[in-house]
């Protein structure tokens, strides 16, 4: 084999290696040179009551989807308190992100999420929803865990951006969807 031809294969499987990763079919854990980086905070004001606000967020998981959610959220496996879902989420070049987390919920305080699968190793997040006098405080905390030492952590900052701007639009979302139910 020639030096191009061994250069075309490398180069062939550092794509595919990315392409896995950016959409979550592989998964990178090999557990040494793990950083953590936190992900938020972000909240946002919704003049709406915690409990319709924890009803929004919980109905795509707890109840009747419609079918622009399922074509981003698959609910793989249910429980009383608890489920296992596939969340997809358009990436740059065409390509869609896949990951697969628990999402537990206790009402109506709070909905725990953590990463089973996908770009990165580790994700553990929190929407945390707190009465105020003019309706609710929908916040966020998390923490995005990447290894692979300083390399890792540039891929942790490349994910974390754009896993902070879906959960951003999806409290516009909720909060759009609250508002308008609490008017009612």
């Amino acid at each position: 084999m020639n030096r191009w031809a061994g250069a075309a294969i490398l180069g062939g499987g550092a794509a595919a290696l990315y392409l896995g990763v950016v959409t979550g079919a592989v998964n990178v854990d090999l557990g040494v040179g793990r950083r953590v980086r936190p992900l938020g905070p972000l909240s946002v004001d919704i003049e709406a009551s915690r409990e319709l606000v924890f009803d929004v967020l919980a109905e795509p998981y707890l109840g009747r989807q419609t079918r622009v959610v399922a074509e981003k959220i698959t609910v793989l496996e249910r429980g009383n308190d608890m489920v296992l879902a596939a969340h997809r989420t358009p990436v740059h070049g065409g390509l869609t992100a896949v990951t697969v987390e628990t999402v537990r919920f206790t009402p109506p305080g709070r909905v725990d999420f953590r990463l089973v699968r996908g770009p990165v190793p580790h994700v553990v997040e929190q929407f945390l929803l707190e009465e105020q006098e003019s309706g609710c405080e929908l916040s966020y905390i998390g923490e995005l865990g990447t290894d692979g030492w300083a390399l890792g952590a540039a891929w942790g900052n490349v994910v974390a951006q754009r896993w902070e701007a879906v959960v951003a639009a999806t409290f516009t979302a909720v909060k759009a969807e609250a508002e308008r139910r609490a008017r009612r």
